[in-house]
């Protein structure tokens, strides 16, 4: 005997039918939102560990391998162990950003950070900009980090700051023009770039700083209002391009491709003063590290820490250098084994790596969460 009639038989199969077509649906939307987080793009970047490079070792160049640094007309000495410099591969542009399925990836992934494309790319400063802007710096990197290796042996030097360009619209546009030298701010005498950023900063924005100006050998002062800058660290600027000219009385040379920023600046003071100096500066430890340098020795603060932290593991570093003044980033994000020590100073890193080389104990330095 049948429990149900003919016409229950019927609209339990409707709403098998209509079931099936709920279920068909919901798989449909679950696909293609799967296709648009694939395809969509984010308005993010993301940051990741690239290259790593010893200082002390040889690169390519031109399809020849030649000494990261060279100094061909001074004795220099044998070293042991790696003084490598760290760099940050960033996956996107403007033009061109990631999917979000790339970006959830990176989300959950410890070496890689998810930014905001505005903070690595500011709107109003076009790629072209960017790109000469981190070439100026890393020219000026070199620079400042000959200069401060040369101040901590000792050796005497000379210095200027010359104008490359002007960004467009810039406060300084219509008053200061390329191939000028200047020479003070606010009657601070300025030598290197760190200095000239230093005094700028002093001043603030909303008044006028007075720059002393050197134009086909006469003296001049200029009324400029710094503005603050575009991207993550907004800082007062005057808005042009500058290029610390030295005159040193050694020849250091320094040849590196396809690399832009001011961030390997102290550890390439430690290579050329590795090579300069008697003995292993780290002892043979697989020693990498990070941070701007200051023609006075200073170590700045640099992005990407975290991405260069998981680049040193990755090459088998034992010991890591930062600025300290990246410890609130270090502390807890640690990868690995790897030691890392905070130092403000071009002095404070060689002590570290003294007391390394030396076997003497090294719990007196300050560390970052360790």
């Amino acid at each position: 005997m049948s429990l149900f009639t003919d016409d229950d038989s019927r609209v339990e199969q409707t709403v098998r039918r209509g079931g099936r077509r709920v279920g068909l649906l919901m798989m449909a939307v679950t696909v293609f939102g799967m296709l648009g987080l694939a395809i969509l793009p984010s308005p993010y970047v993301i940051e990741r560990p690239g290259p790593v490079i010893d200082t002390l070792g040889s690169v390519t160049v031109d399809g020849v391998d030649v000494p990261l640094i060279e100094i061909p007309d001074e004795p220099t000495y044998p070293t042991e162990g790696s003084l490598s410099l760290l760099t940050v591969n960033v996956l996107g542009n403007p033009e061109n950003s990631p999917s979000w399925f790339e970006v959830m990836r990176a989300w959950v992934t410890p070496s890689q950070s998810v930014v905001p494309v505005d903070q690595v790319f500011p709107p109003g400063v076009s790629t072209e900009e960017r790109r000469e802007q981190s070439r100026i710096d890393m020219e000026n990197s070199q620079q400042e980090a000959v200069a401060a290796a040369l101040r901590a042996i000792g050796e005497p030097y000379e210095s200027r700051l010359v104008v490359v360009d002007l960004l467009e619209g810039s406060p300084a546009a219509d008053v200061i023009e390329p191939d000028d030298e200047i020479v003070a701010v606010n009657g601070v005498a300025v030598r290197d770039v760190t200095a000239l950023r230093a005094e700028i900063a002093r001043n603030g924005v909303g008044g006028a700083a007075d720059v002393t100006i050197r134009r086909d050998g006469t003296e001049q002062s200029v009324s400029i209002t710094p503005v603050l800058s575009e991207g993550t660290d907004r800082v007062p600027v005057i808005g042009v391009l500058i290029a610390g000219q030295y005159e040193f009385p050694i020849d250091v040379r320094i040849q590196l491709e396809n690399v832009g920023g001011p961030s390997a600046g102290m550890i390439f003071a430690l290579g050329i003063i590795d090579k300069l100096t008697p003995g292993s500066l780290s002892g043979g430890a697989e020693v990498a590290g990070t941070g701007t340098i200051a023609a006075d020795g200073s170590v700045g603060r640099i992005g990407g820490v975290v991405q260069k932290m998981h680049g040193a593991v990755g090459v088998g570093a034992d010991v890591f250098l930062a600025p300290l003044a990246n410890c609130g980033e270090i502390s807890g994000n640690i990868p690995g084994d790897l030691d890392v020590y905070p130092v403000a100073t071009l002095n404070e890193a060689i002590a570290v790596l003294q007391a390394i080389e030396s076997g003497a104990p090294t719990d007196d330095f300050a560390r970052c969460g360790q």
